[in-house]
């Protein structure tokens, strides 16, 4: 199948203490969300400056990627577009429509099925075509890649990276935690998020001949009425200290292909803190970033569906995964009339 560029997909984020606002307000519009919980969340950002990292990290992951396909084919060139900041997805397919591209395949940064990871990018690219028109690119998404051996080797390198960065006297005993995004159960009853997740973290800790390994849950953002996915990463750890169930642990953002906003608040800030305090041993483990395994895969996941005879890589019993999502795949939640902002950046 012939396609003539590549999109890379993600969520967007603010870069400066003026945009947070105006980002939060692109996330929540269409939803009746209070604003004291918008500055809530908003204090996250201006933590770090009002900077989201996760431009700066597209930014490398789009260098890397230019420099593979330059290499080692095919030649593709690479487009970015985000669903809630600059570059804007409607304005990147405009550009694309202009440089003559005619159909390309999109690279989304999320490995899992879920409405916000797989089905809303989806819909992101039919809003994003309407708005731009007729000679608009048609786009084909990439599949999701949990278990893609391209993902899971750079992830084990880096937990067991981490675990050697604990002191030798509880190495052995400590506790790999693996986390990802809560979502709420509604959502997750309506895809293959949980699967898909315990079986990253199964290949992980299996790979590197460890049992007795966990899935926790972070960055929670609904009210106590809506049923979020449990147990969250610092009831969790609150939960092993007490019971001494193990003297250190590594925390693995399985859930997260970059080191972006949640991961530096939610785990390098509230989860850290909370360690210190407790007296509790504690190593995060990098995400895949830009690894090189990883851009490979991106390759890998490309060549396939150009040439059909390319191998299709995985790992586990769960297959490669479809490249054409059903129509009705991972449906949207049910939302509440006020519901705390999930902010995936």
């Amino acid at each position: 199948m012939s396609y003539d560029a590549l999109l890379v997909l993600s969520f967007g984020g603010p870069e400066s203490r003026e945009d947070v606002l105006p980002f939060l307000r692109n996330v929540l519009r269409g939803r009746n969300v209070p604003e004291d919980r918008m500055l809530e969340v908003a204090e996250h950002y201006y933590h770090f400056g009002g900077r989201s990292p996760i431009n700066d990290q597209n930014r490398a992951l789009i260098a890397a990627l230019e420099t593979e396909l330059e290499q080692h084919g095919p030649q593709l060139p690479v487009y970015w577009g985000n669903r809630n900041w600059t570059p804007y997805l409607a304005d990147t397919l405009q550009q694309m429509k202009d440089d003559g591209v005619k159909k390309a395949l999109a690279y989304v940064t999320s490995a899992f099925s879920s409405y916000s990871g797989c089905r809303q990018y989806r819909e992101d690219i039919i809003a994003a075509r309407a708005k731009v028109g007729e000679g608009v690119p048609e786009i084909d998404k990439l599949r999701v890649f949990f278990n893609h051996p391209g993902f899971i080797a750079p992830m084990t390198e880096h937990v067991q990276t981490a675990l050697h960065k604990l002191p030798a006297s509880v190495r052995g005993q400590a506790q790999v935690i693996y986390t990802a995004h809560s979502i709420p159960t509604s959502m997750a009853q309506g895809s293959k998020y949980v699967t898909q997740l315990e079986e990253s973290c199964r290949l992980i800790s299996g790979a590197l001949g460890r049992t007795g390994d966990t899935l926790a849950y972070q960055s929670r953002s609904g009210p106590p009425s809506q049923p979020w996915l449990e147990p969250d990463i610092l009831d969790y750890l609150r939960k092993v200290k007490a019971t001494g169930s193990h003297p250190a642990v590594v925390i693995a953002p399985v859930g997260f292909t970059s080191d972006h906003m949640e991961v530096l608040y939610d785990l390098d800030t509230e989860a850290a803190d909370l360690c210190n305090e407790l007296q509790f041993p504690m190593v995060r483990a990098s995400t895949v970033g830009n690894h090189p395994r990883f851009i490979t895969m991106i390759r890998e996941l490309i060549n396939e569906r150009v040439d059909p005879t390319a191998p299709r890589r995985f790992l586990g019993n769960l297959g490669s995964g479809l490249d054409v999502c059903a129509v009705d795949c991972c449906p949207a939640p049910q939302r509440p009339a006020t519901a705390k902002p999930a902010v995936s950046t």
